[in-house]
């Protein structure tokens, strides 16, 4: 089986040591992904924009998504995004989940993972 590596050369990657994405098995497992931002909506788009960079690089994209996880401290709010994530996925939804827990530093407002099918 053939895994490609995506890297977005984040320091974090590199310190941390993990990818962006891998394509591995039929897929494409996108890493949990934060974005920069003052609200929770400016950090769910900034997230999606570097996702879609790694979807586009594995030959994927939003419209193949078959899972997406999101993480947030505060569940209240999730809803502020809904009208990003409708968007972003439009007639192509994924499975979802939203699980309410901390993050990796405290000014961030949501994480992003997923799994698309590679179609690469």
């Amino acid at each position: 089986m053939t895994i490609k590596r995506i890297h977005t050369g984040s320091p974090f990657e590199a310190k941390i040591g993990y990818c962006r994405a891998v394509v591995a098995g039929g897929f494409v497992h996108v890493a949990g992904t934060v974005g920069e931002g003052a609200t929770v909506q400016d950090q769910c788009r900034a997230a999606l924009a570097t996702i879609a960079k790694a979807l586009a690089e594995a030959g994927s994209g939003f419209a193949d998504t078959v899972r997406v996880n999101y993480y947030l401290p505060q569940a209240s709010d999730f809803e502020a995004c809904w009208p990003i994530l409708s968007e972003t996925f439009g007639e192509n939804p994924p499975a979802a989940t939203m699980i309410e827990c901390n993050l990796i530093d405290p000014k961030f407002r949501i994480e992003i993972e997923l799994t698309a099918l590679d179609r690469g």
